[in-house]
């Protein structure tokens, strides 16, 4: 029987817990000031605390063809199990980041706009949301912690400033608590803060107080007669946390139709209801500053397609980035504090290249090309993310279905190489790391260089996505327990007829074709693990090697070999040694060089006292494998798989063989009977082609 829930102890734990003490603390403007001395960095501004965020998870350089790279682990969003992972674009990513680095040290970046631009599906929107949500979660933790202000009268002396029967007024735009010390003592307050600190880091005092805030302030100055200290008592400051649900510090503007669009949707609108409690709509307690703008403040805020903005809202953009201020209706230009990024796709951002009348926006933007992936083991990374064991229940998907369809998305992005005996396929095999004969790191370094619009074009992971997802329907709809990559190509073919961003007929047979390569890739995998399966046998293995190094080494110390069954010496057998030899392309002119390379391998060998063995060799070791496949092929009948007409001794092997894909390949039993089916038809035609 289970054990009752306790809702009560759960609930004590949760509280009692050090990141939920700290996180309603509350203090005078004197403590506030002894707790910036004790850890000055909670002054940070937007751009640094975003930095840091992102160092303080960690980075991992590496060496990409002869290019140094730094990999951020923030993007492998640890923190969420991965579910917003962002795969294969980390100098994309070392882009955005150096950006932010130089944004952070006030190197000029700070006044800029970060305009991520890329095709459809690219990860643009996921990047974002990867920071918002850092942001949120940074905020909560002992290493991100920032503070804002309220207005206090709690004993009800201030004659309404702070609103009818108001008792606290919160700061509207969650201002740093510093932005109250007036101009003229800021230089002596940020010097007795900095005094004795470590590091690098420095308090500086940047920017005005809000509209309401600044009237408040003034207010109190005046009634007090210029007494800073009693206008400070008033002061309340506590820490806040970012949240883009409840508008702290994050916003997101999305634009509508150019008809509907209104600029006070970012700098705040009048509050026709205080007009009345406060006499005129020039006060600033009756305006509310909630536009995107000022909700962001201190924080970020992403533009959806940016350049879909309706010119007006632009101009606001302009201002915002460059000089950090917006400017709410009826009142001065108001500071803001945040990271200002927004995203586009290609048309628009060709529509702003044209456009001469957004020359200024030009000029103040960063843009940061997102491309598509082009490193196919990358792209796998993006599907099993969605389509593994974890999540599917009821249905497998059969190895390599995940890899084929995703060597077909790299595929449509990569330009065909002006090297005329370079194919598409080789290609995306070098930029996947894999070795070629006569190409260097040198060679993929100008691969790249020479192309112009690689990873800008082709399709999207979405696309892939939703295929895969139909197929699974399908399969589930049919009862069919494994989903094969033949199933998933189809759905990409079938679904190429009625693509929404696809117009273009002859790129669509380009596509096409592409997927005709990649099935034949397929055929040569699964084809070369069934033989690997068959000639699995290790005794037999070791018995077909022992005779080829004993016929080699007669052969090259030009003596007999002992038949074991007769007992007479005979002739090497030149016929099972070519036999072995031709299986890893090696020509007549060369084998006397292959035979010598192998004994003089072995002799070293014992002179260190070693035993020579056939995986030692990894060409011997396939050339055995390829040779037994090829005598044992016959003898398990694996052609009677097509017409289901199978002996119990044939029924056995080819059960074993199952066995062997199932253990070694990661089959299951639908998928490895699926597979035997598809290669034995194979055979039967005749077609089979050794690798």
């Amino acid at each position: 029987m289970a054990s009752p829930l306790d809702l009560k102890q759960i609930v004590s734990n949760w509280q009692n817990s050090g990141e939920r003490v700290n996180a309603h603390w509350s203090g005078s403007f004197d403590d506030y000031l002894a707790l910036v001395k004790k850890n000055p960095k909670v002054t940070r501004n937007a751009y640094q605390r975003l930095y840091d965020m992102i160092m303080e998870s960690g980075t991992e350089d590496y060496i990409d063809f002869k290019k140094q790279v730094t990999r951020y682990k923030f993007f492998d969003d640890a923190a969420n199990n991965g579910k917003d992972a962002v795969f294969g674009l980390d100098v994309a990513l070392m882009k955005l980041v150096n950006v932010l680095r130089a944004a952070s040290l006030g190197y000029g970046t700070e006044k800029r706009v970060i305009l991520l631009h890329g095709p459809v599906g690219s990860a643009k929107s996921t990047i974002c949301r990867m920071i918002k949500k850092g942001l949120e979660a940074y905020s909560k933790t002992d290493s991100g912690p920032l503070y804002t202000f309220e207005w206090v009268d709690e004993d009800g002396k201030l004659d309404g400033l702070l609103g009818k029967g108001a008792k606290v007024f919160p700061s509207p735009m969650h201002e740093e608590p510093l932005l109250l010390i007036p101009e003229e003592l800021r230089p002596k307050i940020c010097e007795e803060l900095n005094r004795g600190q470590e590091g690098t880091f420095r308090v500086h005092i940047d920017g005005e107080l809000s509209p309401p805030s600044r009237f408040i302030f003034r207010s109190l100055m005046d009634r007090y007669h210029g007494d800073l200290m009693k206008v400070l008592s008033h002061v309340r400051v506590k820490r806040m946390f970012l949240s883009e649900a409840d508008r702290i510090g994050i916003g997101t503007f999305q634009p509508k139709d150019e008809k509907n669009q209104d600029s006070t949707e970012l700098t705040g609108d009048i509050n026709y209801r205080k007009i009345a409690e406060y006499g005129s709509d020039s006060d600033p307690r009756a305006f509310n500053f909630d536009g995107e703008f000022n909700v962001a403040n201190r924080g970020i805020i992403e533009f959806v397609e940016v350049l879909k903005l309706d010119v007006a809202f632009l101009y606001d953009l302009l201002g915002a980035s460059q000089e950090h201020r917006v400017k709410p209706k009826k009142f001065a230009q108001t500071h803001i504090d945040e990271v200002i990024i927004g995203h586009t796709n290609e048309p628009e951002y060709r529509r702003l290249q044209d456009n001469e009348f957004m020359e200024a926006l030009r000029d103040r933007t960063v843009k940061i090309d997102i491309p598509y992936i082009t490193r196919w083991k990358e792209e796998v990374n993006i599907y099993k993310k969605d389509f593994n064991s974890q999540k599917l229940r009821g249905i497998s998907i059969a190895p390599h279905t995940i890899e084929m369809a995703a060597m077909w998305a790299i595929l449509t992005r990569l330009e065909k190489p002006k090297k005329a005996n370079l194919t598409r396929l080789q290609k995306l095999k070098l930029y996947n790391g894999k070795t070629l004969p006569n190409y260097t790191e040198d060679n993929v370094k100008e691969l790249r260089k020479e192309t112009i619009r690689e990873g800008l074009e082709g399709i999207s992971p979405r696309y892939i996505q939703d295929k895969l997802s139909n197929a699974l329907v399908a399969a589930q709809q049919n009862n069919k327990g494994s989903v094969n990559p033949f199933m998933v190509l189809n759905e990409l073919e079938s679904g190429l007829k009625n693509h929404s961003l696809l117009s273009n007929e002859e790129l669509k047979a380009d596509y096409r074709e592409l997927l005709g390569v990649v099935k034949q890739e397929y055929e040569e995998i699964i084809k070369a693990e069934v033989q690997r399966a068959i000639s699995a046998d290790e005794s037999a293995l070791q018995r077909l090697c022992a005779n080829y190094i004993d016929n080699v080494k007669a052969y090259t110390q030009k003596e007999k070999v002992r038949n074991q069954f007769t007992g007479q010496d005979e002739e090497p057998d030149e016929r099972l040694m070519r036999s072995i030899e031709e299986k890893i392309e090696i020509p007549e002119s060369r084998k006397d060089d292959f035979r010598r390379e192998i004994m003089n391998y072995i002799g070293a060998l014992a002179i260190e006292g070693k035993k020579f063995n056939y995986k030692m060799n990894e060409r011997l070791h396939k050339a055995l494998e390829l040779k037994l496949f090829e005598d044992q092929k016959d003898s398990i009948k694996l052609t009677s798989l097509v017409s289901s007409v199978t002996d119990k001794d044939t029924q056995e092997k080819i059960d074993i063989v199952k066995t062997r894909l199932i253990k070694d390949f990661g089959y299951d039993d639908v998928s490895a009977t699926d597979v035997l089916h598809y290669v034995a038809s194979i055979f039967a035609r005749g077609d089979v082609k050794n690798k």
